[in-house]
């Protein structure tokens, strides 16, 4: 069966240095993950293949960009787009992309994600995290998110570190590594990406923009899980908009199992969301590609097991009607 996956990262050797990322020492384990992530090649297509994953929907692995200048960060992130373009010319049918514009120069961000949709052929908007400690509600992104709506592609918010007040505020004076892992896959940016997705809905930016489509990853970062309550909670503090935060959710809003590779978070997504709102994903190299292999395995052999149709949809069905694949 086809499979589509879309939280799949990379990252080249120019944002590497542009980041200083190149010139910081690094465990083995984060040399290895590097090598994956610059590999936009051969070692990247035997990965896949071995896990019968079809097309892989690349996004850059954008950790640093938040510490470049207006002008550097435009100039750093327009290249990575060439070199992505490439990448996916030099495998037609196998690979795809996401843009991730500099959000410092909004203006530039706009120009760059049509460029990179009308031109170079990508398939969505990338944004991680905050910029400069501002959220996506804030007004002057907003033109980009409506030239993604005008464009027809969807917006992926994707975790990022947390910005150095919230990280001392929360994760210091905790020993070792723990506090900074807690800050992000720990625990910490999947919090964020859900307040990020709940911000976005309470301010009325999906309200403005009904016909933009948001994707997030690991099983909805914890909202199908909370959403009755958040809902309830919020409904009187939200009359300025005509809908609920649930009918924004199940109008606008998809989810990956990017990572999250076990039956309860899905099946509870499922539930709240329904299967045509959800997409395949791996997160890799994060996560193994085989990893994601063997969930679907198991979610057509653990009761309640998905149809064949079922799971066409959530391989690669979805996602070819989402991304226009």
């Amino acid at each position: 069966m086809k499979t589509i996956t879309l939280e799949e990262h990379f990252v080249t050797e120019n944002f590497l240095r542009a980041t200083g990322a190149s010139s910081r020492p690094a465990s083995q384990r984060m040399e290895t993950l590097r090598g994956k992530l610059l590999d936009l090649g051969d070692g990247r297509i035997q990965a896949m293949d071995e896990a019968g994953i079809s097309v892989q929907v690349l996004s850059l692995a954008a950790m640093g960009v938040d510490d470049l200048s207006a002008s550097d960060q435009t100039a750093v992130l327009n290249d990575v787009h060439d070199e992505l373009h490439a990448a996916i010319r030099a495998h037609p049918g196998r690979l795809a992309g996401f843009a991730t514009p500099g959000l410092k120069y909004p203006a530039a961000a706009v120009k760059e994600l049509e460029r990179c949709i009308s031109n170079l052929g990508f398939k969505g908007l990338f944004v991680d995290g905050t910029t400069d400690g501002r959220f996506l509600d804030a007004p002057e992104f907003f033109p980009l998110l409506e030239a993604a709506a005008s464009l027809g592609v969807p917006l992926y918010l994707h975790p990022a570190p947390p910005p150095a007040a919230v990280r001392s505020a929360y994760y210091s004076g905790l020993p070792g590594e723990a506090g900074m892992m807690l800050s992000i896959a720990g625990w910490g940016w999947h919090a964020e990406t859900g307040l990020h997705l709940l911000r976005l809905i309470v301010s009325g930016v999906l309200e403005r923009l009904p016909a933009l489509q948001v994707i997030v990853g690991h099983m909805g970062e914890g909202l199908p899980y909370a959403l009755a309550r958040s809902n309830n909670v919020l409904a009187p503090s939200i009359t300025h908009l005509r809908r609920s935060v649930t009918e924004t959710m199940l109008a606008q809003v998809h989810v990956t199992t990017s990572g999250c590779f076990t039956r309860p978070p899905f099946d509870c997504a499922r539930q709240v969301l329904g299967l045509d709102r959800m997409l395949f994903s791996v997160d890799y190299p994060y996560s193994s590609t085989m990893d994601g292999r063997n969930f679907l395995t198991l979610l057509q052999s653990t009761e309640p097991a998905l149809t064949e149709a079922e799971m066409a949809n959530l391989s690669y069905g979805n996602a070819v009607r989402i991304l226009r694949l």
